[in-house]
């Protein structure tokens, strides 16, 4: 997120909506929808943790929100030098970003024995921490990655506390995780894609989860925690190209073009004009990267009146006109498959 800090009550609501409604406002499902459709998934690392009984693994700062699921045994993690919680089988807990871990097993005598760095190994992106010629206990699958809309809104940017489900064998976690090491292992042709959209399928099912539990941990979230502007945002987000203003937005939100604009900023640390160009940016980029449209209809899809001032965002974005972006971008695709 652009804006780290977090956002009070007061400046997610403005001042005609109580702290106290606050927590009693809910969001569309409709709305959260059109997000999750938009969602970009970047995968950076999958770590295979696997604890002996006696040993602990300590886990340093990573800048990005990390999924770790609970294959199987039992043991206890810490969160940030927190209290500990115990670790169940098929138990999924996302880690904030820049936040240290430890997981541990008890066993034998005196305190659990730290897996140095020396038997950590990695393989084809895949960090696998173990003990040599030791039965695990804990089986655990972590993956790092960022879930973004367009380049600067950070979906767990924010996150300042663990989100925990407890899943069960039938929602298949575990085989969407397994299935996407395959993919980091075998190294065929489309393997960011596949990852990243195994990756999705697990954070569209916590959403799924939370929308059913009680406790609802999307509402965390300051891009997720105003009713009104989160509807104008997932208007921004499903249809990027569309002729939206300040007014247009403010009417969808339900609020004054003041108020929308007030709240909107407090929550992205953006007017939002500048994350309307984010996103538009975003989607002229994979339609630049797969598709043939010519660069006159990409800037009309975009909501660009004239090819000029599209390129000129454009350039302003990504360093580089649309057609030298489009052609580096065949380049590389072109190279991976020779």
């Amino acid at each position: 997120m652009h804006n780290p800090k977090a956002v009070p009550t007061q400046g997610i609501f403005g001042q005609n909506v109580s702290a106290a409604m606050s927590s009693t406002i809910k969001m569309s499902p409709t709305d959260l929808d059109k997000l999750m459709q938009a969602l970009d998934i970047d995968v950076i690392a999958l770590t295979e943790i696997l604890v002996p009984h006696g040993y602990r693994v300590e886990m340093g700062m990573i800048d990005a929100p990390g999924i770790h699921y609970n294959l199987s045994g039992e043991g206890r993690m810490s969160i940030n030098g927190g209290s500990e919680m115990p670790l169940s089988p098929h138990l999924l807990i996302i880690v904030p970003p820049n936040t240290p871990f430890t997981i541990e097993v008890d066993g034998g005598s005196g305190s659990p024995k730290l897996i140095s760095r020396d038997c950590w190994t990695r393989q084809d992106g895949i960090l696998r921490v173990a003990m040599p010629n030791e039965k695990p206990e804990i089986v655990q699958i972590c993956g790092f990655f960022n879930a973004t809309f367009g380049q600067s809104v950070r979906l767990f940017g924010e996150l300042r506390e663990p989100v925990i489900e407890q899943f069960e064998p039938a929602d298949k976690i575990d085989l969407k995780l397994r299935e996407t090491m395959d993919e980091l292992l075998q190294q065929e042709v489309g393997v960011g894609a596949m990852t990243a959209s195994l990756l999705k399928q697990i954070v569209v099912s916590l959403v799924r989860r939370s929308l059913r539990s009680s406790q609802r941990w999307t509402e965390r979230f300051s891009i997720l925690s105003d009713r009104q502007v989160t509807r104008a945002f997932a208007e921004m987000v499903a249809r990027p190209g569309a002729a939206h203003s300040v007014r247009s937005l403010a009417h969808s939100a339900g609020l004054s073009r003041s108020a929308f604009m007030a709240r909107f900023s407090d929550i992205f640390g953006q007017s939002p004009m500048v994350v309307l160009r984010d996103l538009r940016m975003r989607q002229a980029a994979i339609t630049l990267t797969t598709t043939t449209m010519s660069i006159d209809a990409i800037a009309q899809d975009a909501g660009y009146e004239s090819r000029s001032s599209f390129v000129r965002a454009f350039r302003k974005a990504f360093n580089r006109d649309p057609s030298d972006y489009r052609r580096i971008a065949k380049e590389a695709k072109d190279q991976k498959q020779t």
